[in-house]
């Protein structure tokens, strides 16, 4: 899987999303995020549009220490050639983040010289 990174500094990835096995796919560009380790989190609207159906909620720790709760959705991604299902985590901000939980087993190149991202 290849990536980039833009001219804020963002390393970001393409990542198909589908609400079931029948659905159609949606490409999202997620930012990778070292800090989160979950899998993915998507933004309301980007939950909303293809229906990802409501699994439950889950208590996270923001980066500023806050404690917030935050529901949960299932999807499917397409991960290195196969569908994984996933529960994703929506929030209120604007970009999608991919988090530790899907690097697990992969290795992350990031070049800011070349802005070439890479991951194996």
């Amino acid at each position: 899987m290849k990536g980039q990174v833009d001219n804020s500094g963002r390393a970001l990835v393409t990542v198909s999303v589908r609400s079931s096995e029948a659905a159609a796919t949606r490409e999202i560009q997620a930012w990778i995020d070292t800090g989160f380790n979950g899998d993915l989190v998507l933004p309301q609207q980007q939950i909303d549009d293809p229906e990802l159906p409501h699994s439950g909620t889950a208590k996270a720790i923001l980066a500023d220490g806050s404690e917030v709760t935050l529901t949960t959705h299932t999807c499917l991604i397409d991960w290195f050639g196969e569908p994984r299902q996933l529960e994703v985590v929506a929030n209120d901000g604007k970009y999608p983040l991919l988090g530790v939980g899907l690097l697990w087993g992969h290795d992350l190149s990031i070049s800011y010289r070349t802005g070439e991202i890479e991951v194996v």
